[in-house]
This record gives structure tokens, C-alpha cells and sequence, in this order.
């Protein structure tokens, strides 16, 4: 019956539902498109939808804004925040900033617009080697927010990027004890990792990748089971595409439970139709804004 009244409401609004990976399955379900943030957000610019309505966390429904300026960005839970964009609060990254003014500033997506409007170039965990090995080698650069990513890039272009401290509680608590205790119960899976793991994570794994990058891995690759060090909300899209094989997500050591962020589970079909229903919340942000945090965006398109 709810799916019916959202059905419903997103027609007669002429609205689009964006849902991200890492949100539960019957979300994923009701969504026009699933998919990362930046692959939603573009979709959602495509589409003549005067209303998108974004299940995922806040930084992503900012980045639709900024990317669709006129149109109505909604988001079912103003409370779905992230670990790794509350990790590096604007007002701190411009004081430190400041004491590397000769550097480049490139900025992971997963950030608020404010420390958009503050960088060079916005980065992806997809296109972050590309766009760093683009850039010249004596070019000084400070990474921010995720220091695991930072690290990783570091690593595979030799570089020295200035690393902000900052990290995403659900991939920074994965350990290579977990993992080496999943690859001895399944000597044959191979270890799919997200680059926002730590270092130890990413020394084990046979592939490294964006959400987007692990799913299509599974899909060419010929082996038939997998040990995945990323959000568990993955699973659902890598069974519908796999059906024939097996998948085993790294848990979370501090619980032992599945590795969840409880920020992307926020979002429910029952938020989903009341914000329809009520076109609320919505996010807002000023013009001046949006064309600040727009113009590193656009560099990163460029690449």
C-alpha cells in the first residue's frame, strides 16, 4: 500500500527518487535510479523531474543541489549525516589551509559544500588516481577528508599529499584480522575492499574500488565467492546481479554484526512518502554557495 501512495506522489509531483547503494532493499526498490552519489546526482540533472528526492545521506542531496540549482532536493532524514563529511568541518579546514597556501586542495565528494566552495578539484574514490596522475608531479596537493583514501592514492601515484585526518566510521573500522579471519574460513573468495578502508584492509585485497567499481568486478569476474570490505547495504545489488554467487561482507569487530551505517538506514519508505507528501525536508543553500562549490566540480567533469 505505501509503495502505491509513493508511486503516486512521484507521478503526480514529477518527482525522481534517487537511492544510494548502502540503503536498505526495499528503498533501493521504490528508487528511480540506484547508484553512488555522483552517478545519482548527474542522473538526476538529466532528468525534467521539478522534484528529486534523495535517499542516501545529506552531503549527497547537497551535491544534487548544487548540481541542480533550480530544481526542489529533498531528503527523508535531515539527521543522515556521514562520519567521514562531519569529519572535516569547513571553519577547521580554512585555518589549516593556511599553512599550505602554495597547495592544490582536492576534495573527496563525500563532503559538505562548504568544504566544496573550499577546494580545487572534487575527486571520487573512481576517478581520484586518474585526476591525481593528470596533475603535474611537483604539484603540492592536500587531500582531504578521508586520510585512507588519501594514503591509498598516495601509495599507488607516489606522492606526498598533505592528508586531512578525517575517515568514515564504517570503513575505518574494518580489520585485516577480520579479513584474514574470512579468508581462512573461504580460501577460494576473493577480497573486494573500498579504498576508504585502511591500509592493512587494502594490503588483502585481490580488487580495489568505488561501490560502483566493486559491483562491476563481480559481475566480469569469474570467481564465485567474495569477501566484501564495504557497507553491507552493497550485498543486495551484488546478489541481484550475481544470483549464482556467494557474498560474505567483513564485520564489524566492535560488534560482530554486519558493517551498517546507520546514517544510509535512516531512510524508510514510510520518510520517503511523508517527504513526498509534504516536501519537506528540503535542502537549502545559498547561490553563492552552490557556484563555489560548483566550479570544482566542474574540474573534476573537465578530467
Amino acid at each position: 500500500m505505501l509503495k502505491k501512495e509513493i508511486i503516486s506522489l512521484r507521478k503526480s509531483k514529477n518527482a525522481i527518487i534517487l537511492a544510494h547503494y548502502y540503503t536498505l532493499p526495499e528503498v533501493q526498490d521504490i528508487a528511480d535510479f540506484v547508484g553512488d552519489s555522483l552517478a545519482l546526482s548527474k542522473q538526476a540533472a538529466k532528468t525534467d523531474a521539478d522534484i528529486i528526492l534523495f535517499a542516501g545521506v545529506h552531503f549527497m542531496a547537497e551535491t544534487a543541489k548544487i548540481l541542480s540549482p533550480q530544481k526542489k532536493v529533498l531528503i527523508p532524514d535531515v539527521e543522515a549525516g556521514c562520519s567521514l563529511a562531519d569529519s572535516c568541518p569547513a571553519e577547521k579546514l580554512e585555518l589549516f589551509l593556511k599553512e599550505y597556501p602554495d597547495h592544490k586542495v582536492l576534495s573527496y565528494i563525500n563532503c559538505s559544500a562548504k568544504v566544496k566552495a573550499l577546494s580545487d578539484i572534487i575527486v571520487t574514490s573512481g576517478n581520484a588516481l586518474t585526476i591525481v596522475n593528470a596533475l603535474p608531479k611537483k604539484e603540492k596537493i592536500v587531500f582531504t577528508p578521508d586520510r585512507n583514501l588519501g594514503a591509498y592514492i598516495n601509495k599507488e601515484t607516489n606522492r606526498e599529499m598533505i592528508l586531512w585526518n578525517g575517515a568514515c566510521h564504517v570503513h575505518d573500522q574494518l580489520t585485516a584480522e577480520e579479513v584474514s579471519h574470512w579468508k581462512e574460513k573461504y580460501p577460494n573468495a576473493k577480497v573486494l575492499a573500498h579504498p576508504e578502508c585502511k591500509t592493512s584492509v587494502l594490503a588483502l585485497a585481490d580488487f580495489i574500488g568505488s561501490t560502483a567499481a566493486l559491483l562491476n568486478f563481480s559481475k566480469i569476474d569469474t570467481a564465485s565467492e567474495y569477501i566484501v570490505a564495504t557497507e553491507t547495504g552493497i550485498l543486495y545489488e551484488m546478489k541481484k546481479q550475481n544470483p549464482t554467487k556467494q557474498f560474505y561482507v567483513v564485520n564489524n569487530p566492535n560488534t560482530c554484526t554486519c558493517n551498517e551505517c546507520e546514517y544510509m538506514k535512516l531512510n524508510s519508505l514510510e520518510k520517503i512518502y511523508h517527504t513526498l507528501h509534504t516536501e519537506t525536508p528540503e535542502i537549502i543553500l545559498e547561490e553563492e554557495l552552490i557556484e563555489k562549490a560548483l566550479t570544482p566540480i566542474r574540474k573534476m567533469l573537465a578530467y
